[in-house]
């Protein structure tokens, strides 16, 4: 067995067997898990290994995860022993009137699932697709016909396709589903303490934040939408969680520049004081083309960087009581990201920051724009953005830390993994 098994073996089979301690905040009500029915009988597997497909389709890439479990013995239950992981840019949305095109991408990336799983186990593993803001943000004729469109893929590929095999996520389960994943993934949820981490996940169309609440006065002054429960085998969890569709880091360009949503884009120029003076290109994102500059004559910088960014931020974040405090939060996806590219982590080991250090380097790269030009014409902004929605946003103090990370334990920070644990056992998410 792998060290990563081994690092995974005992949590995961807590958490199937129903013997994670009931630590929910205000309430634990006890619930029976059968171990008949964690997993389908089509999926106790005669042999050691079986597996399981998840695509995520974001605003910006689609993704596969190919997981592998190993079930030990008949009567016992999986543990997840490795995950297989590649990605295709751009995202399924750039295809909005070319589904085919869409198709065409989901069919390449099975070609690297058919590669990691053994032939005699294609008709026994699930595919999964579930898509994100990228197609939230598109409208429903053309969402639905990339959907049907991967559907007709996957049903030509040699898996096992269950009902509702492809679907658009809602944010909550975005969320939570990533919630799920890293505190699994750090052994959080098998601890005999109710400690936790939170998430912060900065996708490309929406932006998630996802925790625990310790006080009971974070539930009482949340709005009712940010407040979900989830039964997950014996726990019954109530978690404080939103997705902000629009709030991506690349959404958030678009608004930034007030090209959300415009017309007239084969003459209109969208300028910004977070872009170098002498930037000037065709952009594209979500399928359409945008025409993008610094300007030439004004002035650029941090200061009239933050006031634009803030018009995007301003009465749209709400601010949880409790973020105010001492928690941790694991941030992941462009918050890693934009860290590696402006030198705050070490791109191959990550790294532990405070939000102080995002506005720190936020200033250093819009003061030097050409310095930081060849890595990204859009690092000013984007550095800036985070900064807002930190700070201005959630409202975190300048010394919340901040936990940057791509993988824990060899496995990515995504929702894709609790997303594949809610596809064996439903969580019952409401």
């Amino acid at each position: 067995m792998t060290v990563q098994a081994l690092l995974l073996t005992v949590p995961l089979l807590w958490m199937l067997a129903g013997l994670l301690p009931t630590h929910a905040a205000y309430y634990g009500r006890e619930h029976t898990a059968s171990m008949d029915n964690l997993l389908p009988s089509r999926f106790r597997p005669s042999s050691l290994t079986f597996y399981g497909i998840m695509f995520d389709a974001g605003s910006t890439g689609t993704r596969i995860h190919v997981y592998t479990f190993i079930q030990k013995d008949q009567a016992g239950l999986p543990v997840l022993d490795n995950e297989m992981y590649h990605a295709v840019k751009p995202g399924l949305s750039a295809y909005a009137d070319i589904p085919e095109e869409g198709g065409n991408t989901v069919r390449q990336l099975l070609k690297v699932a058919k590669k990691t799983v053994p032939r005699s186990e294609w008709k026994k593993t699930p595919v999964v697709l579930k898509a994100t803001a990228g197609l939230r943000l598109l409208p429903e004729h053309k969402a639905r016909a990339l959907l049907n469109e991967v559907h007709s893929v996957f049903d030509e590929s040699p898996f096992f396709v269950p009902n509702n095999s492809v679907s658009l996520m809602n944010g909550t389960n975005e969320g939570i589903l990533a919630w799920v994943t890293v505190n699994f993934l750090t052994g959080h949820l098998y601890a005999k303490t109710r400690k936790t981490v939170g998430i912060l996940d900065l996708g490309g169309g929406s932006t998630q934040i996802t925790f625990l609440p310790k006080f009971k006065k974070t539930v009482y002054f949340a709005p009712s939408d940010h407040i979900a429960r989830f039964d997950m085998f014996n726990s019954t969890y109530e978690l404080y969680t939103h997705s902000y569709l629009g709030n991506g880091l690349i959404a958030a360009r678009l608004a930034t520049l007030g090209a959300l949503g415009a017309d007239g884009l084969d003459w209109k120029v969208f300028t910004s004081s977070c872009l170098p003076k002498k930037f000037r290109e065709d952009w594209t994102f979500g399928g359409l083309t945008y025409k993008v500059s610094g300007i030439p004559d004004g002035y650029a910088g941090y200061k009239l960087c933050y006031y634009e960014v803030m018009r995007v931020i301003k009465g749209i974040i709400h601010q949880p009581y409790e973020v105010k405090g001492s928690s941790i939060f694991y941030a992941f996806s462009y918050y890693y990201d934009r860290a590696v590219e402006s030198g705050l982590i070490d791109g191959s080991r990550g790294g532990t920051i405070e939000v102080r250090d995002f506005k720190k380097r936020a200033k250093e790269v819009c003061n030097k724009m050409t310095k930081y030009r060849p890595i990204s014409p859009f690092l000013c902004m984007d550095m800036t953005y985070i900064t807002c929605l930190l700070k201005e946003g959630f409202g975190f103090k300048d010394n919340t830390v901040l936990q940057l990370t791509k993988k824990i334990s060899n496995a990515e920070t995504s929702w894709a993994l609790g997303a594949m644990f809610d596809y064996f056992h439903h969580l019952n998410i409401h």
